[in-house]
């Protein structure tokens, strides 16, 4: 049994989101003790100028409002952290993720927090998490080359020392709805507790 779950809804419909159905799918076959919820359809700000000078000033030199720069960014660091497994709800929007699930990346992608840089090049700091991705499109066959979404989220995930990232994919539901229903269902019995 997982004990925590971070779970990430990326859609920007909530009533008919194909991947946050997906993504509860995946909640009851984990049957978590504790489920740390981010709705992205709640938008992220992007990063700026502010966050990049906040960012890179040492903690202990940061002005009060640098510190409140960072504020969610620690946040959204923090409930990672705080997870056992990460599972994301992510709808392919125009072949890759949607720009609110790319400006949580950006806010929790932080040299000396999440990352590091070695002489063998950068190395993830938050190992030992599991990530399962439900990722859903209208007609973008996951895993083709015109798919760069799930590709994306494995390296950024891997990137931050997240390497055990498996995919439920409803892929081209406008296509063929059943067959893509089919395959996540297939993929769901799959997934362990």
């Amino acid at each position: 049994m997982t004990n925590t779950v971070l779970r990430i809804d990326a859609s920007a419909r909530h009533d008919g989101s194909e991947s946050r159905a997906l993504t509860q799918r995946i909640l009851d076959r984990l049957q978590p003790e504790r489920v740390i919820h981010r709705d992205l359809a709640k938008a992220i700000p992007t990063i700026d100028g502010d966050w990049l000078a906040a960012n890179w000033t040492p903690e202990d030199q940061r002005t009060e409002a640098q510190r409140e720069t960072l504020a969610l960014s620690d946040t959204l660091i923090d409930e990672i952290k705080a997870a056992d497994t990460l599972v994301i709800g992510s709808p392919i929007y125009n072949f890759g993720i949607p720009a609110t699930l790319k400006a949580w990346v950006d806010q929790i992608a932080r040299a000396g927090i999440t990352f590091k840089y070695t002489e063998a090049g950068p190395q993830g700091l938050l190992a030992g998490k599991r990530a399962i991705v439900a990722i859903t499109s209208g007609g973008t066959q996951v895993g083709s080359e015109i798919d760069f979404a799930s590709g994306y989220l494995r390296h950024v995930l891997g990137f931050v020392g997240i390497t055990d990232v498996q995919f439920v994919a409803a892929d081209q539901l406008m296509v063929d709805a059943d067959a893509s229903h089919a395959k996540a269902n297939a993929a769901l019995e799959a997934l362990a507790a």
